[in-house]
């Protein structure tokens, strides 16, 4: 390689220089999944699914429909997910008695016994993450986190607060 080759270290790609904190920001979404994943691998779980199961635990028995609705995913991407955690006995999947097209999903024992792991990673990528920062600049992050994620929920397509509970199967 002669001393004129083009070298490729800008951190910020040129076509993006109009959005710094959106390069930051994807910058930090895939660190953290990446820093996500590894922890998660422990505990035999792949990124997202650990938010699936989340979504689980605090809500029970869910539909699918709902499940991918409240997750905000692709159905294709979650069938996939629910598939493979089945497969593993995370989850159980069966027709909804209120409605036999539906499908239930809910959390199985050994699911549910991966709730004290995903807590603790969540805890200690918390913790990695924010090292350095203060409880105010913390809580400071926060606040604008939410703010651009307030920003972003119209264009992304997504109606109301991404920590709601589905409601209940009628019938139930």
């Amino acid at each position: 390689m002669s001393g004129t080759d083009p070298v490729c270290t800008e951190t910020t790609p040129s076509a993006a220089h109009g959005g710094p904190v959106s390069v930051a920001l994807a910058r930090v979404a895939r660190m953290h999944r990446i820093a996500a994943g590894r922890r998660l691998r422990e505990l035999g779980l792949y990124p997202g699914q650990e938010m699936m199961m989340m979504r689980l635990w605090d809500c029970g028995p869910v539909r699918q429909s709902e499940l991918i609705q409240s997750l905000g995913l692709d159905a294709s991407t979650v069938t996939k997910m629910l598939q493979r955690m089945e497969h593993c006995g995370l989850v159980l999947r069966r027709p909804d008695p209120a409605d036999r097209r539906a499908v239930l999903v809910e959390a199985t024992d050994e699911g549910r016994s991966l709730r004290a792991g995903v807590e603790g990673v969540w805890s200690d990528l918390e913790q990695a993450s924010l090292s350095g920062l203060g409880p105010d600049d913390r809580a400071e992050l926060e606040r604008l986190l939410g703010l651009v994620a307030d920003n972003l929920r119209e264009e992304a397509g997504e109606a109301g607060e991404a920590g709601d509970c589905p409601a209940p199967p009628r019938g139930c």
